[in-house]
């Protein structure tokens, strides 16, 4: 009797089975609808997420880019952009005969040489003296970056009076050197340093931090390890130093590339009187220069497109061939 009684169920707990049933039932549908619903929020949540950035590089890079080209097809003024003529290639192949155009493609490629390779030099000997020991780095550092922080009107106006020929101070020291005073607006070679000079007192700074901060991390076990090897200083900056900065080598040179085919402020203020001429005889002109003179000065929006996409189409193909000679030259070894 007492095993029957304590394996009894109350009548009144029976009924309750179903009901608890068909409750667990009705939760799982509803837990097993949620991950549904949450999956699909959060298949949408990344495209969402990422769709500002897409929004505005259309509306303010890829529709530019294509506005431009289109515009380069067509004969179109200034005073009347709305009214253009379909030109064709006639816009490109006309950039083939143009002595101007080349003329500034030389300037820029010879300005861009002037500029960039003694840029990334300086900057790397700044770099390792920034990244030794010693009391006030971070005074040096903010010191190092101050010129690229500097306005390019201001920087170009101040070393516009220092090339002066008369009065400008390069004269004055190479006066005391004994030389004589240098036409620096109006020489063809001199004018191309002091051009190139602005950039690399702009830009110096601004790679040597890229290169510092590139510098502080590789493994300080590598030197220790060189200098147990008995490698100089020297050596030590070649075989370990210089591996390591190899994507940030890249990286400023790609940089500096692109920053030498768009040079415009600093030949365009250079000399205030020449205006988008870039000398009396065009000798420091880039190509930024003749564009801004092609579409602005002269009116004609459709040879100043042409001569942008000209300006893109070369680095692509400078970087594409460079890109291949690296491809064999790493399949040759």
């Amino acid at each position: 009797m007492a095993g029957d009684a304590g394996g009894a169920v109350p009548e009144s707990a029976a009924p309750s089975l179903p009901v608890r049933a068909s409750a667990g039932r009705a939760g799982r549908a509803r837990t097993a609808s949620r991950p549904r619903s949450s999956a699909a929020r959060s298949g949408w949540a990344p495209y969402l997420l990422v769709a500002p950035f897409f929004l505005l590089f259309g509306a303010f890079g890829l529709f530019p880019l294509l506005a431009t080209a289109w515009t380069s097809l067509h004969r179109v003024e200034l005073t009347a952009p709305a009214e253009g003529r379909w030109a064709g290639a006639h816009n490109y192949t006309r950039l083939l005969g143009d002595e101007y155009f080349w003329n500034a493609l030389g300037n820029t490629a010879v300005i861009g040489l002037l500029a960039t390779v003694p840029q990334l030099l300086l900057a790397l000997g700044v770099a390792h003296l920034l990244d030794v020991r010693m009391r006030g780095r971070v005074l040096f550092r903010v010191v190092a970056l101050a010129p690229y922080a500097t306005s390019v009107a201001a920087a170009t106006l101040v070393f516009a009076l220092l090339f002066g020929r008369d009065q400008g101070m390069v004269n004055w020291l190479l006066g005391l050197a004994g030389a004589g005073p240098v036409d620096w607006q109006n020489g063809p070679w001199a004018a191309k340093f002091a051009v190139a000079s602005i950039v690399v007192w702009r830009w110096t700074g601004y790679n040597a931090l890229i290169y510092l901060a590139a510098m502080q991390t590789v493994p300080r076990e590598l030197y220790e390890a060189a200098a147990l090897d008995g490698a100089s200083r020297w050596r030590q900056f070649a075989h370990v130093t210089l591996p390591g900065l190899r994507p940030a080598l890249l990286f400023t040179v790609l940089v500096s590339t692109i920053g030498a085919t768009q040079l415009f402020g600093e030949p365009l203020l250079f000399n205030s009187g020449a205006g988008a001429s870039g000398g009396a005889d065009r000798q420091y002109q880039t190509l930024g220069l003749y564009l801004y003179e092609q579409g602005w000065v002269n009116l004609h929006l459709g040879r100043a497109a042409a001569i942008a996409w000209a300006m893109l189409l070369l680095l692509v193909v400078l970087f594409g061939a460079v890109r291949w000679a690296g491809r064999r030259r790493g399949a040759a070894r």
